[in-house]
């Protein structure tokens, strides 16, 4: 290293970003771009032994200080720059900037020469790249910098000094006392070094064989230190400057690393072997006293222990709990399970263990009061609440049914139990199921799990802060199940009384007393529901809503809930009753009232444009109202130059800034005006009269999740084959039904009048087609029997059902009609639709107590026992004139019937709520 190097005038440059190769120090670099790959093939590997390189600083273009001049092509750089002689650096990419962004060079660079050289080829682009191990030899200083070729070349010149001069500084005696204090500060640090890492004596020859001025680039190089600090050491080429500069950064890196060792010191002195776990802690507490931010507040375990205290866990709980807290303390919070532990602990202390809220007297006939208020009609089910309520109120602790409330969406299941939280005094939660098919939504996860957090019941009761809520399990019938658990199964812990006393949540792992929580669930249908989890609760079925209910609710709560939310009242717009009908029977056919209450807002709507764009009428003067006020009258007429401002209460005047929308004649709601914001209308009595114009059509009807609806039947027959054709997207189930309803139709052909007893194949020479319209609605279930077999008998006698009479039931291959569910739904719908007639299986008779007294009195309900109760039997039906013919008569038991001529037959309407009357001939 003493030698002296002979530099060429032109050296090819190696640029390194934000980093210096400092004389004496050795790195290692590989090269892959094409512009270092060129560089080092020529200037290196094609001279071997002789070649030599210089390595150049870069700085990044966004920073501030720019020294040197500014080349504009992109190149490779080296970034890193060895700690040690023997470090290790990767060559780094200028290609990811922009070609057009300058690059500031520094004026002053290191010659390096290869201490070692390696070739390679990368599979399988066959890419070339280099590996070489670098030694900084000496300072240069550059005069011109260009490019050449790939790579950027440099005119320079050495800026180490000669022999003779350097003996001249040696005599120097400010150079020998810096040299002097350089030793000992090195000494030192070897020392320490030596100590730690016991590498000091080879370090110790060095200070005896190379120069001070080289030894002082060596040592620096041999720790980190900033960029702008190496290139202070790089552009020192004064030697007494060189040492004074290394002296300064080798102290501080001596006394960095004495400051490490105080402070083990102190930990180790204060430690003992029972103490050996509290080491990392203790640790922090001595760098805290060093920085002199040791302070004696106290920290967050501390008042996280003093908030667990406080949350009246049970001793079982409360024992785990600590047991907890004091593995808490233990660890670092930069430890993975610091976080977790801690936010479990936290959840601990938030639960209401014992937090209850004080319940109000029961007062049950305000409940009522409510209740009436607050919906209309269901007084079945506001008689159960207040049943509910009273056995609550005589005995507070009493394990009352788990009430479910099932009915089509709309109709009010969760107002109900609003309003059951707000006559007890309780908070009110909601928890949705919809969609759940993860166990642990229910149950929580084990904390084991990377995001494990307890389940929506916990995290419930979390949030409402009692113990004692009001919990609504809204749509526990969408849960599902999958590979991830059945949440039904696991809600059967959960509504079973004797179970919920210790619920165990799998990320609390302590048992939680959840007997105390009011459980309430709604369902759109009780089906899917499965039967253990049915069981325990007390099903309440919630009806559609009549055209009258649906007129009340919207006089009394929709209206004028619509106006407050769109900023309007009744001297804005008004919607008449006869308006309301023409809604609820034009525009909505539901069994709630949600599709009513979307109408009535766009209405709304509609009113808030005209109000909003007529220009108020009250005089501003600079932004300010003039606000009539007798006490400013007065105020301003005692003179005087000084007026008071009186502060008025926006309640005071607010009548007086409307005034001029209240001048404006209100709107009132017609038909030209629904037709203009409702568009034309969506439903009209005409439609079924229109569907069973033709033979082959029936009227049907269903029960689905939003409530009844009425299906249509078609039939048609064709030139074929003798084969049956379904469509509509049916279900297994409603496919047999059509199967069993044209054997029994076959069967009975001669019976019917369908074919004479010579032709009784009715599918001969022919196909029959039966349709379900509305094809892209999935259908199916056992309640269509009746029906297909009524648009059967209507195809093949040429005959027109009735357009008023719809009708329900399934049959068995004998002809038995069978009872089927969800009649009360069903006869609404057709109420809904204008229809007069329904036929129902005489087994339903029973279910007809559900159905409103108002719909009862105004339908005519036919029952039937056998298949040859709905359709026409026998010569019967021969009398009658094809265009008018009433296929759907029925024959009703206890009642009295009239033979005319022993031709034709006369019915009796017959209701349930009506008295019995006997009709003699």
């Amino acid at each position: 290293m003493a030698e002296p190097v002979e530099l060429p005038t032109r050296i090819g440059i190696l640029p390194f970003r934000n980093k210096v190769l400092l004389p004496g120090a050795i790195i290692r670099i590989r090269c892959t771009t094409p512009s270092s790959v060129k560089l080092v093939e020529q200037e290196l590997w094609q001279r071997e032994e002789k070649g030599l390189i210089g390595i150049l600083p870069v700085r990044d273009a966004a920073e501030t200080m720019s020294v040197g001049s500014m080349l504009t092509q992109g190149t490779d750089l080296g970034d890193r720059s060895s700690k040690n002689q023997t470090g290790l650096s990767d060559s780094h990419k200028l290609d990811g900037k922009s070609q057009q962004e300058p690059i500031h060079w520094h004026t002053r660079g290191v010659a390096a020469r290869a201490l070692h050289l390696s070739r390679g080829v990368e599979k399988p682009s066959g890419r070339v790249t280099y590996t070489v191990v670098l030694e900084g030899l000496c300072r240069f200083s550059v005069l011109e910098l260009n490019t050449r070729g790939t790579y950027s070349t440099a005119r320079i010149s050495p800026l180490d000094m000669t022999k003779a001069e350097m003996e001249r500084v040696e005599q120097d005696p400010d150079f020998i006392a810096l040299s002097r204090q350089f030793k000992v500060t090195a000494m030192e640090l070897i020392s320490v070094l030596e100590q730690k890492q016991k590498t000091g004596g080879r370090t110790k020859v060095l200070l005896d064989t190379v120069p001070l001025h080289k030894l002082a680039d060596i040592f620096v190089a041999s720790f980190e230190i900033s960029f702008e600090e190496q290139l202070s050491m790089l552009d020192a080429v004064d030697v007494k400057v060189r040492l004074s500069k290394a002296t300064e950064l080798v102290d501080r890196h001596l006394q960095s690393i004495r400051v490490a060792e105080k402070i083990t010191k102190k930990v180790e002195g204060q430690l003992s072997k029972s103490q050996k776990e509290y080491l990392l802690r203790q640790q922090m507490r001595a760098i805290k006293e060093e920085l002199g931010d040791n302070d004696d507040e106290d920290d967050d375990v501390a008042g996280l222990e003093r908030k667990m205290q406080g949350a009246g866990m049970p001793p079982n709980v409360w024992k785990h709990a600590q047991r907890e807290l004091r593995r808490l303390k233990k660890m670092q919070p930069q430890q993975p399970g610091y976080n977790s532990s801690r936010v479990y602990l936290e959840l601990l202390a938030d639960l209401p263990w014992q937090t209850i809220s004080e319940e109000v007297e029961l007062d049950l006939k305000a409940a009522k009061e409510r209740l009436d208020s607050d919906h209309h009609g269901l007084e079945k089910v506001k008689q159960r609440i207040i049943e509910y309520l009273a056995v609550r109120k005589l005995k507070p602790d009493a394990r009352g049914p788990i009430l479910c409330f099932v009915g089509p969406p709309g109709v009010g299941k969760t107002s109900l139990a609003s309003s059951i939280a707000a006559a007890l005094g309780r908070k009110f939660v909601r928890i949705s199921l919809g969609g759940v098919k993860d166990e642990a939504d229910i149950r929580g996860h084990r904390r084991t799990y990377i995001g494990s957090m307890p389940g929506r019941l916990i995290d419930g009761l979390k949030k409402v802060a009692v113990c004692n809520p009001v919990m609504l399990l809204d749509e526990i019938d969408k849960t599902g199940s999958d590979v991830r658990g059945d949440p039904a199964s696991a809600l059967l812990e959960v509504l079973d009384p004797e179970q919920n006393k210790t619920f165990n949540d799998h990320y609390l792992n302590v048992p939680f007393d959840l007997s105390k929580v009011i459980f309430v669930a709604t369902a759109n249908r009780a089906q899917p529901i499965p039967p253990p989890l049915l069981d325990r609760m007390e099903v309440i079925e919630l009806p559609g809503y009549t055209p009258e209910e649906k007129l009340r609710i919207a006089m009394r709560h929709l209206i004028p809930r619509v106006l407050n939310q769109h900023g309007l009242n009744s001297e804005f717009l008004k919607v008449p009753e006869a308006m309301v009908k023409l809604i609820i029977q034009r525009y909505t056919r539901e069994a709630g009232v949600r599709n009513l209450e979307r109408s009535l807002a766009a209405l709304a709507r509609a009113a808030a444009v005209r109000v909003a764009e007529q220009e108020p009428t009250v005089p501003l003067n600079k932004d300010v109202h003039q606000i009539s006020s007798p006490l400013l009258e007065s105020r301003l007429a005692e003179g005087g130059a000084e007026v008071e401002m009186e502060v008025i209460m926006m309640g005071v005047n607010n009548h007086e800034i409307s005034s001029a929308f209240r001048d404006m004649s209100p709107l009132i709601v017609d038909e030209a005006m629904l037709e203009k914001v409702l568009g034309p209308p969506k439903f009209d009595d005409k439609e079924t009269s229109e569907r069973v114009a033709t033979p082959g059509v029936s009227v049907g009807l269903v029960w689905t999740s939003f409530g009844g609806e009425v299906q249509f039947v078609e039939a048609s027959s064709m030139v074929g084959k003798g084969e049956l054709h379904l469509t509509g997207q049916l279900g297994d189930v409603i496919k047999e039904s059509a199967q069993i309803a044209l054997t029994w139709v076959r069967a009975r052909a001669s019976e019917l009048n369908l074919a004479t007893a010579k032709e009784s194949n009715l599918l001969e020479g022919r196909d029959v087609h039966i349709h379900f319209p509305a094809g892209a609605v999935p259908k199916d279930g056992p309640s269509a029997g009746v029906t297909l077999v009524t648009s059967l008998v209507s195809l093949f006698s040429h005959r027109r059902v009735r357009s008023d009479t719809a009708m329900t039931g399934e049959m068995t291959l004998r002809g038995l009609v069978l009872p089927v569910g969800g009649i009360k739904d069903k006869v609404l719908a057709a109420h809904r639709y204008g229809l007069k007639r329904v036929i129902l299986p005489e087994r339903n008779l029973k279910d007809l107590v559900e159905v409103p007294a108002a719909v009862l009195g105004s339908m005519e309900i036919l029952l039937a026992k056998r298949m040859e109760d709905v359709g026409a039997r026998g010569g019967s039906i021969q009398d009658y004139d094809t265009d008018n013919f009433d296929l759907t008569y029925i024959s009703i038991p206890n009642c009295k019937i009239q033979i005319v001529g022993g031709i034709n037959c006369h019915i009796f309407p017959y209701s349930p709520l009506a008295k019995k009357q006997e009709h003699n001939t």
